[in-house]
């Protein structure tokens, strides 16, 4: 029998995504964000949403761009500590020591260590009570070469990438491979 535990905003796993602004005068900025995934495949969109005090909102609002970074399991701190500092009091860049670069198709950086990033142009806006949801085009996806296979997709095995218990707070790695999505339930 399932217990009931009342509204909960609690999705497992939520996905970690840092994103990558600048601010009105081109300080670059990261940010650790849980709420959000790909909402639309044509035109490809990803959404995030944000509290409206948060400084990666005021840069988002500003430049109307924003970038998705993957990180691998071994960035765990510096994505913790993107989610526990704003911007507008430390240089996250500097205290990191991770690469801002400036992204050649939108206005915002992304992460040079982390595998793989999205390159994402808001075209649209909903308030959402508490968060604000930004939904963005993917105008570009670049990765390192080496957690692309053949037919140019993304090793999730080699991304590494991290997921977050939002209720417990904590992060975790992937799991194993289970088996062949679109597939494996023919049999039955």
């Amino acid at each position: 029998m399932k217990k009931s535990l009342g509204r909960k905003t609690v999705v497992h796993p939520a996905p970690i995504f840092v994103i990558g602004t600048y601010d009105r005068n081109k300080r670059p900025n990261a940010a650790t964000v849980a709420w959000g995934g790909i909402c639309c495949s044509d035109p490809p969109c990803i959404s995030i949403s944000l509290r409206k005090a948060t400084y990666t909102y005021e840069n988002i609002m500003e430049n109307k761009a924003f970038t998705v970074n993957i990180p691998s399991e071994k960035y765990v701190k510096e994505v913790d500590f993107f989610g526990i500092y704003s911007g507008r009091d430390v240089d996250k860049f500097a205290k990191t020591g991770l690469t801002p670069v400036k992204s050649d198709v939108v206005e915002a950086p992304y992460i040079e260590e982390f595998p793989f990033i999205l390159e994402c142009r808001v075209i649209q806006i909903n308030e959402i009570g508490l968060h604000t949801q930004f939904i963005a085009e993917i105008l570009d996806l670049k990765a390192d070469e080496s957690v692309i296979l053949k037919a140019s997709l993304i090793d999730i095995e080699k991304v590494k990438p991290i997921i977050y218990a939002p209720e417990l707070r904590k992060y975790f790695g992937i799991g194993h491979f289970l088996g062949n999505a679109f597939s494996m339930g023919k049999n039955l």
